[in-house]
Protein backbone atom coordinates (compact mmCIF):
# COMPACT_ATOMS: atom_id res chain seq x y z
CA UNK A 1 0.00 0.00 0.00
CA UNK A 2 1.54 3.54 -1.35
CA UNK A 3 1.67 6.08 0.95
CA UNK A 4 0.03 8.90 0.50
CA UNK A 5 1.87 12.48 0.10
CA UNK A 6 0.20 13.82 3.01
CA UNK A 7 -0.66 12.70 5.76
CA UNK A 8 -4.08 13.39 7.30
CA UNK A 9 -5.35 11.96 10.54
CA UNK A 10 -9.33 12.39 11.18
CA UNK A 11 -9.40 10.08 14.57
CA UNK A 12 -10.64 10.29 17.98
CA UNK A 13 -14.57 9.24 17.89
CA UNK A 14 -16.77 8.89 15.36
CA UNK A 15 -14.08 8.39 12.48
CA UNK A 16 -13.01 5.73 14.11
CA UNK A 17 -15.67 2.88 13.08
CA UNK A 18 -17.64 1.01 15.16
CA UNK A 19 -17.33 -3.23 14.05
CA UNK A 20 -19.63 -5.52 14.28
CA UNK A 21 -19.02 -6.92 17.62
CA UNK A 22 -20.64 -3.74 19.06
CA UNK A 23 -23.61 -5.02 21.64
CA UNK A 24 -26.40 -2.41 20.43
CA UNK A 25 -25.11 0.17 18.08
CA UNK A 26 -26.51 0.99 14.83
CA UNK A 27 -23.46 2.11 12.57
CA UNK A 28 -25.74 4.67 10.31
CA UNK A 29 -27.60 5.87 13.60
CA UNK A 30 -29.02 9.43 12.61
CA UNK A 31 -27.06 11.12 15.24
CA UNK A 32 -24.01 9.58 14.72
CA UNK A 33 -24.31 10.53 11.15
CA UNK A 34 -25.35 13.87 11.25
CA UNK A 35 -22.24 14.59 14.10
CA UNK A 36 -20.01 12.91 11.91
CA UNK A 37 -20.63 14.87 8.81
CA UNK A 38 -20.45 17.82 10.98
CA UNK A 39 -17.29 17.27 12.15
CA UNK A 40 -15.60 15.97 9.02
CA UNK A 41 -17.04 19.11 7.70
CA UNK A 42 -14.76 21.16 10.34
CA UNK A 43 -11.93 18.74 9.28
CA UNK A 44 -11.90 19.84 5.62
CA UNK A 45 -11.73 23.09 6.03
CA UNK A 46 -8.74 22.48 8.46
CA UNK A 47 -6.99 20.22 5.95
CA UNK A 48 -7.90 23.36 3.30
CA UNK A 49 -5.78 25.81 5.65
CA UNK A 50 -2.95 23.72 6.81
CA UNK A 51 -1.31 22.95 3.25
CA UNK A 52 1.47 21.23 3.81
CA UNK A 53 1.15 20.35 7.79
CA UNK A 54 0.04 16.92 9.30
CA UNK A 55 -3.25 17.33 10.83
CA UNK A 56 -5.14 15.06 13.26
CA UNK A 57 -8.36 15.74 14.84
CA UNK A 58 -11.29 15.17 16.78
CA UNK A 59 -14.74 15.01 15.03
CA UNK A 60 -16.28 14.21 18.05
CA UNK A 61 -15.19 16.77 20.18
CA UNK A 62 -15.78 19.81 17.48
CA UNK A 63 -19.32 18.24 17.50
CA UNK A 64 -19.83 18.12 21.36
CA UNK A 65 -18.85 21.64 22.20
CA UNK A 66 -21.08 23.06 19.09
CA UNK A 67 -23.82 20.87 20.59
CA UNK A 68 -23.46 22.34 23.73
CA UNK A 69 -23.22 25.71 22.50
CA UNK A 70 -26.22 25.85 20.59
CA UNK A 71 -28.03 25.57 23.99
CA UNK A 72 -26.58 28.73 25.41
CA UNK A 73 -27.34 31.03 21.89
CA UNK A 74 -30.51 32.60 20.57
CA UNK A 75 -31.37 34.08 17.30
CA UNK A 76 -29.39 34.04 14.43
CA UNK A 77 -26.56 33.03 16.35
CA UNK A 78 -28.17 29.57 16.92
CA UNK A 79 -29.94 28.97 14.06
CA UNK A 80 -25.92 29.63 11.98
CA UNK A 81 -25.08 26.63 14.27
CA UNK A 82 -27.65 24.27 13.66
CA UNK A 83 -27.96 25.49 9.69
CA UNK A 84 -24.06 23.77 9.94
CA UNK A 85 -24.44 20.99 12.15
CA UNK A 86 -28.03 20.16 10.35
CA UNK A 87 -29.43 19.27 13.82
CA UNK A 88 -31.40 20.49 16.96
CA UNK A 89 -29.90 19.66 19.94
CA UNK A 90 -33.29 20.37 21.05
CA UNK A 91 -35.49 18.53 18.86
CA UNK A 92 -36.93 15.52 20.31
CA UNK A 93 -34.72 12.54 20.29
CA UNK A 94 -31.96 14.15 20.02
CA UNK A 95 -30.26 14.64 22.97
CA UNK A 96 -31.31 10.94 24.03
CA UNK A 97 -29.62 9.67 20.71
CA UNK A 98 -26.40 11.83 21.60
CA UNK A 99 -26.62 10.21 25.63
CA UNK A 100 -26.88 6.94 24.14
CA UNK A 101 -23.97 6.87 21.71
CA UNK A 102 -22.13 8.49 24.78
CA UNK A 103 -22.83 5.59 26.70
CA UNK A 104 -21.59 2.80 23.74
CA UNK A 105 -18.52 4.57 23.63
CA UNK A 106 -17.94 3.89 26.85
CA UNK A 107 -19.87 0.38 27.47
CA UNK A 108 -17.85 -2.01 29.33
CA UNK A 109 -17.95 -3.95 25.55
CA UNK A 110 -15.07 -1.97 24.26
CA UNK A 111 -12.18 -3.99 25.20
CA UNK A 112 -10.34 -1.12 24.19
CA UNK A 113 -10.17 1.91 26.51
CA UNK A 114 -11.93 4.89 25.42
CA UNK A 115 -13.70 7.82 27.37
CA UNK A 116 -15.07 10.97 26.62
CA UNK A 117 -16.37 13.78 28.78
CA UNK A 118 -18.05 17.46 28.63
CA UNK A 119 -18.01 20.39 30.84
CA UNK A 120 -19.10 23.81 31.20
CA UNK A 121 -17.58 26.63 33.19
CA UNK A 122 -19.42 29.32 33.89
CA UNK A 123 -18.30 32.79 35.80
CA UNK A 124 -19.43 32.03 39.79
CA UNK A 125 -20.89 35.72 39.80
CA UNK A 126 -22.88 35.31 36.43
CA UNK A 127 -26.62 35.68 36.29
CA UNK A 128 -28.17 32.80 34.11
CA UNK A 129 -31.33 32.70 32.40
CA UNK A 130 -33.67 31.17 34.84
CA UNK A 131 -34.10 26.92 33.95
CA UNK A 132 -30.76 27.05 31.87
CA UNK A 133 -29.06 24.83 34.52
CA UNK A 134 -31.06 22.03 34.98
CA UNK A 135 -32.09 22.13 31.33
CA UNK A 136 -28.31 21.70 30.50
CA UNK A 137 -28.39 18.65 32.74
CA UNK A 138 -31.50 17.17 31.20
CA UNK A 139 -29.64 17.63 27.85
CA UNK A 140 -25.80 16.57 28.52
CA UNK A 141 -26.41 15.18 31.71
CA UNK A 142 -23.35 16.71 32.87
CA UNK A 143 -23.77 19.86 35.84
CA UNK A 144 -22.63 23.64 35.32
CA UNK A 145 -19.57 23.85 37.09
CA UNK A 146 -19.13 27.57 38.87
CA UNK A 147 -15.33 29.14 38.98
CA UNK A 148 -13.99 32.57 39.16
CA UNK A 149 -11.99 34.30 36.25
CA UNK A 150 -11.26 37.24 38.02
CA UNK A 151 -8.77 34.99 39.58
CA UNK A 152 -7.45 34.25 36.15
CA UNK A 153 -4.74 31.74 36.50
CA UNK A 154 -6.57 29.99 39.03
CA UNK A 155 -9.37 29.83 36.55
CA UNK A 156 -7.03 28.40 33.89
CA UNK A 157 -5.63 26.41 36.31
CA UNK A 158 -8.70 24.49 37.44
CA UNK A 159 -10.04 24.51 33.43
CA UNK A 160 -6.80 22.79 32.44
CA UNK A 161 -6.57 20.56 35.39
CA UNK A 162 -10.15 19.08 33.78
CA UNK A 163 -8.43 18.45 30.73
CA UNK A 164 -5.45 16.22 32.26
CA UNK A 165 -7.31 14.03 34.50
CA UNK A 166 -9.83 12.94 31.58
CA UNK A 167 -6.99 12.96 28.97
CA UNK A 168 -5.07 10.66 31.35
CA UNK A 169 -2.23 13.29 31.37
CA UNK A 170 -2.05 13.61 27.41
CA UNK A 171 -3.16 17.06 27.20
CA UNK A 172 -2.19 19.30 29.98
CA UNK A 173 -2.06 22.45 28.47
CA UNK A 174 -5.13 23.04 26.66
CA UNK A 175 -5.91 26.55 27.55
CA UNK A 176 -2.56 28.74 27.37
CA UNK A 177 -1.30 32.11 28.60
CA UNK A 178 -3.53 34.58 27.95
CA UNK A 179 -6.61 31.99 26.72
CA UNK A 180 -8.43 33.78 30.09
CA UNK A 181 -8.75 37.01 31.54
CA UNK A 182 -11.39 38.80 33.85
CA UNK A 183 -13.70 39.32 30.86
CA UNK A 184 -14.26 35.37 30.20
CA UNK A 185 -17.73 34.03 31.11
CA UNK A 186 -17.85 30.47 29.72
CA UNK A 187 -15.54 27.76 28.56
CA UNK A 188 -16.91 24.86 27.03
CA UNK A 189 -14.92 21.58 26.99
CA UNK A 190 -14.79 18.39 26.00
CA UNK A 191 -12.12 15.77 26.62
CA UNK A 192 -11.85 12.35 24.50
CA UNK A 193 -9.30 9.36 25.44
CA UNK A 194 -8.30 6.30 22.70
CA UNK A 195 -6.35 3.41 23.70
CA UNK A 196 -6.44 0.81 21.58
CA UNK A 197 -4.46 -2.33 20.93
CA UNK A 198 -3.78 -3.63 17.05
CA UNK A 199 -5.71 -6.69 16.91
CA UNK A 200 -2.42 -7.75 14.78
CA UNK A 201 -0.08 -6.26 15.83
CA UNK A 202 3.21 -5.22 13.85
CA UNK A 203 6.39 -7.21 14.75
CA UNK A 204 9.10 -4.64 15.90
CA UNK A 205 11.51 -6.25 13.72
CA UNK A 206 9.97 -5.34 10.73
CA UNK A 207 10.05 -1.39 11.68
CA UNK A 208 13.18 0.07 9.20
CA UNK A 209 13.41 3.59 8.06
CA UNK A 210 11.99 4.14 4.69
CA UNK A 211 11.43 7.14 2.45
CA UNK A 212 8.27 9.14 3.12
CA UNK A 213 6.77 11.27 0.08
CA UNK A 214 6.02 14.63 0.90
CA UNK A 215 3.33 16.56 -1.10
CA UNK A 216 5.96 19.18 -2.62
CA UNK A 217 7.78 16.06 -4.04
CA UNK A 218 10.30 16.07 -1.30
CA UNK A 219 11.08 12.84 0.80
CA UNK A 220 12.34 11.85 4.70
CA UNK A 221 13.27 8.83 6.12
CA UNK A 222 10.92 7.59 8.73
CA UNK A 223 9.81 4.45 10.57
CA UNK A 224 7.91 2.14 8.84
CA UNK A 225 6.25 -1.04 10.30
CA UNK A 226 5.01 -3.52 8.23
CA UNK A 227 2.93 -6.99 7.98
CA UNK A 228 1.61 -9.37 5.83
CA UNK A 229 -1.66 -10.27 6.58
CA UNK A 230 -5.65 -10.58 5.93
CA UNK A 231 -6.84 -7.11 5.65
CA UNK A 232 -10.23 -5.77 4.84
CA UNK A 233 -10.02 -4.17 1.66
CA UNK A 234 -11.25 -1.87 -0.84
CA UNK A 235 -10.41 0.18 -3.79
CA UNK A 236 -12.02 3.44 -4.62
CA UNK A 237 -12.32 5.97 -7.23
CA UNK A 238 -13.15 9.69 -6.72
CA UNK A 239 -16.05 11.52 -9.07
CA UNK A 240 -12.53 12.88 -11.35
CA UNK A 241 -11.22 9.28 -11.59
CA UNK A 242 -8.66 9.18 -8.37
CA UNK A 243 -7.91 5.63 -7.51
CA UNK A 244 -7.49 5.48 -3.86
CA UNK A 245 -6.43 1.77 -1.38
CA UNK A 246 -8.58 1.70 1.59
CA UNK A 247 -7.80 -0.81 4.34
CA UNK A 248 -9.27 -1.39 8.00
CA UNK A 249 -6.52 -1.99 10.62
CA UNK A 250 -8.98 -3.37 13.52
CA UNK A 251 -8.43 -3.05 17.37
CA UNK A 252 -8.15 -6.20 18.93
CA UNK A 253 -12.00 -5.43 20.33
CA UNK A 254 -13.33 -5.55 17.63
CA UNK A 255 -16.20 -2.57 18.31
CA UNK A 256 -13.39 0.07 17.03
CA UNK A 257 -11.01 0.40 13.92
CA UNK A 258 -8.74 2.88 11.67
CA UNK A 259 -9.87 2.89 8.51
CA UNK A 260 -6.55 4.21 6.36
CA UNK A 261 -6.62 5.51 2.34
CA UNK A 262 -4.34 6.28 0.36
CA UNK A 263 -4.14 7.43 -3.16
CA UNK A 264 -2.48 4.62 -5.38
CA UNK A 265 -0.22 7.40 -7.45
CA UNK A 266 2.18 9.46 -5.09
CA UNK A 267 1.60 12.49 -6.97
CA UNK A 268 -2.27 12.81 -6.39
CA UNK A 269 -3.08 15.02 -3.69
CA UNK A 270 -4.97 13.73 -0.59
CA UNK A 271 -7.27 16.68 -0.93
CA UNK A 272 -8.80 14.72 -3.65
CA UNK A 273 -10.41 12.25 -1.15
CA UNK A 274 -10.57 14.71 2.19
CA UNK A 275 -12.82 17.22 -0.19
CA UNK A 276 -15.67 14.33 -0.71
CA UNK A 277 -15.25 12.83 2.81
CA UNK A 278 -18.55 12.03 4.48
CA UNK A 279 -20.28 9.64 6.89
CA UNK A 280 -21.75 7.95 3.88
CA UNK A 281 -18.52 7.72 2.05
CA UNK A 282 -16.98 5.73 4.95
CA UNK A 283 -20.07 3.77 5.00
CA UNK A 284 -19.52 2.31 1.19
CA UNK A 285 -16.27 1.84 2.33
CA UNK A 286 -16.99 -0.46 4.95
CA UNK A 287 -20.10 -2.24 2.90
CA UNK A 288 -17.42 -2.95 -0.40
CA UNK A 289 -14.75 -4.71 1.64
CA UNK A 290 -13.26 -7.87 0.96
CA UNK A 291 -10.68 -9.78 3.18
CA UNK A 292 -7.84 -9.94 1.26
CA UNK A 293 -4.01 -10.75 1.77
CA UNK A 294 -1.37 -7.72 1.72
CA UNK A 295 1.69 -6.39 2.87
CA UNK A 296 0.84 -3.07 5.07
CA UNK A 297 3.65 -0.49 5.46
CA UNK A 298 2.67 2.09 7.76
CA UNK A 299 4.56 5.16 9.57
CA UNK A 300 5.47 4.55 13.14
CA UNK A 301 4.85 8.36 14.45
CA UNK A 302 3.59 10.47 17.00
CA UNK A 303 1.76 13.56 16.08
CA UNK A 304 1.20 16.83 18.25
CA UNK A 305 -1.46 19.47 16.78
CA UNK A 306 -3.15 22.51 17.89
CA UNK A 307 -5.96 24.12 15.86
CA UNK A 308 -8.05 27.44 15.81
CA UNK A 309 -10.97 26.61 14.80
CA UNK A 310 -12.47 29.90 14.17
CA UNK A 311 -11.89 30.42 10.57
CA UNK A 312 -13.07 26.94 9.75
CA UNK A 313 -16.46 27.71 11.72
CA UNK A 314 -16.71 30.99 10.56
CA UNK A 315 -16.47 29.15 6.74
CA UNK A 316 -19.00 26.94 7.20
CA UNK A 317 -20.97 29.89 8.14
CA UNK A 318 -21.41 29.85 11.84
CA UNK A 319 -20.06 33.99 11.58
CA UNK A 320 -22.45 35.50 14.55
CA UNK A 321 -21.13 34.03 17.44
CA UNK A 322 -18.04 35.20 16.64
CA UNK A 323 -19.09 38.97 16.41
CA UNK A 324 -19.28 41.22 19.66
CA UNK A 325 -21.91 43.28 18.24
CA UNK A 326 -23.88 40.05 16.52
CA UNK A 327 -23.47 37.67 19.28
CA UNK A 328 -26.81 36.17 20.93
CA UNK A 329 -26.14 34.02 23.81
CA UNK A 330 -29.27 35.09 24.99
CA UNK A 331 -30.26 31.58 26.00
CA UNK A 332 -27.68 31.61 28.37
CA UNK A 333 -27.48 34.89 30.04
CA UNK A 334 -29.17 38.41 29.60
CA UNK A 335 -26.48 40.01 32.17
CA UNK A 336 -23.78 40.88 29.69
CA UNK A 337 -23.31 40.98 26.24
CA UNK A 338 -21.53 37.90 25.25
CA UNK A 339 -19.44 36.45 21.88
CA UNK A 340 -16.84 33.51 21.50
CA UNK A 341 -13.16 34.48 22.03
CA UNK A 342 -11.56 31.86 21.07
CA UNK A 343 -12.29 27.93 19.85
CA UNK A 344 -9.52 25.89 19.48
CA UNK A 345 -9.00 22.02 19.51
CA UNK A 346 -5.79 20.01 21.25
CA UNK A 347 -5.08 16.73 19.53
CA UNK A 348 -2.38 14.19 20.33
CA UNK A 349 -1.74 10.87 18.97
CA UNK A 350 0.91 7.86 18.76
CA UNK A 351 0.56 4.91 16.31
CA UNK A 352 3.17 2.12 16.93
CA UNK A 353 3.73 -1.41 16.64
CA UNK A 354 0.91 -2.57 19.50
CA UNK A 355 -1.64 0.03 18.65
CA UNK A 356 -3.02 3.33 19.27
CA UNK A 357 -2.72 5.80 22.51
CA UNK A 358 -4.49 9.05 21.60
CA UNK A 359 -6.49 12.59 23.25
CA UNK A 360 -8.04 15.76 22.47
CA UNK A 361 -9.84 18.18 23.66
CA UNK A 362 -11.61 20.80 22.30
CA UNK A 363 -12.62 24.12 23.71
CA UNK A 364 -14.98 27.50 23.37
CA UNK A 365 -14.06 30.00 25.40
CA UNK A 366 -17.26 32.77 26.03
CA UNK A 367 -16.31 36.85 26.92
CA UNK A 368 -17.60 39.94 27.27
CA UNK A 369 -18.11 42.16 25.07
CA UNK A 370 -15.71 44.88 25.74
CA UNK A 371 -13.87 45.78 28.26
CA UNK A 372 -14.97 47.48 31.66
CA UNK A 373 -15.52 51.40 30.82
CA UNK A 374 -12.26 52.70 32.21
CA UNK A 375 -13.15 56.01 34.94
CA UNK A 376 -9.75 57.18 35.22
CA UNK A 377 -9.25 60.37 37.77
CA UNK A 378 -6.46 62.54 35.70
CA UNK A 379 -8.47 65.71 35.70
CA UNK A 380 -10.63 68.07 38.42
CA UNK A 381 -12.75 65.85 40.16
CA UNK A 382 -14.80 66.14 43.48
CA UNK A 383 -15.29 63.47 45.74
CA UNK A 384 -17.75 63.30 48.70
CA UNK A 385 -17.24 60.95 51.74
CA UNK A 386 -21.20 60.41 53.04
CA UNK A 387 -22.40 58.69 56.39
CA UNK A 388 -25.23 56.88 54.71
CA UNK A 389 -27.90 56.60 57.56
CA UNK A 390 -28.17 60.15 58.12
CA UNK A 391 -27.93 61.03 54.18
CA UNK A 392 -31.26 59.77 53.32
CA UNK A 393 -33.13 61.61 51.61
CA UNK A 394 -36.15 63.72 53.06
CA UNK A 395 -39.12 65.29 51.97
CA UNK A 396 -39.18 66.41 48.26
CA UNK A 397 -39.20 69.79 47.69
CA UNK A 398 -42.10 71.64 46.55
CA UNK A 399 -41.75 72.57 42.84
CA UNK A 400 -42.24 75.54 42.62
CA UNK A 401 -39.48 75.91 45.02
CA UNK A 402 -36.68 78.53 44.02
CA UNK A 403 -34.04 77.02 45.73
CA UNK A 404 -32.12 75.08 42.84
CA UNK A 405 -29.87 71.84 43.00
CA UNK A 406 -26.38 71.55 43.39
CA UNK A 407 -24.80 72.48 39.78
CA UNK A 408 -21.55 70.50 38.76
CA UNK A 409 -19.69 72.98 36.58
CA UNK A 410 -16.81 71.90 33.79
CA UNK A 411 -14.17 72.33 36.56
CA UNK A 412 -15.41 70.08 38.54
CA UNK A 413 -16.71 72.64 41.48
CA UNK A 414 -19.93 73.06 43.10
CA UNK A 415 -21.87 76.26 42.68
CA UNK A 416 -24.35 77.28 45.62
CA UNK A 417 -27.82 78.23 45.13
CA UNK A 418 -28.59 81.86 45.47
CA UNK A 419 -30.23 81.44 48.88
CA UNK A 420 -27.77 78.59 50.30
CA UNK A 421 -28.23 78.82 54.43
CA UNK A 422 -24.43 78.80 54.80
CA UNK A 423 -21.81 81.15 53.14
CA UNK A 424 -18.67 80.17 53.23
CA UNK A 425 -15.84 82.62 54.46
CA UNK A 426 -12.59 83.08 52.24
CA UNK A 427 -9.74 82.66 53.87
CA UNK A 428 -7.08 85.60 52.22
CA UNK A 429 -5.54 84.85 49.55
CA UNK A 430 -7.27 81.30 48.86
CA UNK A 431 -9.24 81.16 45.45
CA UNK A 432 -12.94 80.79 45.05
CA UNK A 433 -13.54 77.58 44.03
CA UNK A 434 -15.95 75.82 45.88
CA UNK A 435 -19.38 77.30 47.57
CA UNK A 436 -21.59 75.23 49.78
CA UNK A 437 -24.31 73.27 48.39
CA UNK A 438 -27.19 74.73 48.40
CA UNK A 439 -28.95 71.49 50.04
CA UNK A 440 -28.49 70.34 53.51
CA UNK A 441 -24.66 68.94 53.97
CA UNK A 442 -27.38 66.17 55.78
CA UNK A 443 -24.66 62.84 55.93
CA UNK A 444 -22.05 64.53 54.07
CA UNK A 445 -18.57 64.38 56.14
CA UNK A 446 -16.02 65.67 53.63
CA UNK A 447 -16.35 67.07 50.28
CA UNK A 448 -13.79 68.08 47.62
CA UNK A 449 -12.56 68.70 45.17
CA UNK A 450 -9.99 66.97 42.77
CA UNK A 451 -8.25 70.24 41.89
CA UNK A 452 -4.77 71.32 42.13
CA UNK A 453 -5.96 74.46 43.43
CA UNK A 454 -7.66 73.55 46.84
CA UNK A 455 -10.06 76.41 48.10
CA UNK A 456 -9.66 76.94 52.15
CA UNK A 457 -12.80 77.87 53.78
CA UNK A 458 -14.75 77.92 56.68
CA UNK A 459 -18.56 77.60 57.21
CA UNK A 460 -20.15 80.47 59.70
CA UNK A 461 -21.85 79.50 62.48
Amino acid sequence: MRMSPVFACLALGLALIFGEGSASYQPQSAVASLATDFGVKVFQQVVRASKDRNVVFSPYGVASVLAMLQLTTGGETRQQIQEAMQFKIEEKGMAPAFHRLYKELMGPWNKDEISTADAIFVQRDLELVHGFMPNFFRLFRTTVKQVDFSEVERARFIVNDWVKRHTKGMISDLLGEGAVDQLTRLVLVNALYFNGQWKMPFPESNTHHRLFHKSDGSTISVPMMAQTNKFNYTEFTTPDGRYYDILELPYHGNTLSMLIAAPYEKEVPLSALTSILDAELISQWKGNMTRLTRLLVLPKFSLETEIDLRRPLENLGMTDMFRPSQADFSSFSDQEFLYVSQALQKVKIEVNESGTLASSSTALVVSARMAPEEIIMDRPFLFVVRHNPTGERGPERPRHSRRPLPILLDSGTIQAGVDAPTSPKRTPGSESRLCSPSTSWRGVLFLQTGCSSVPQFQLSH
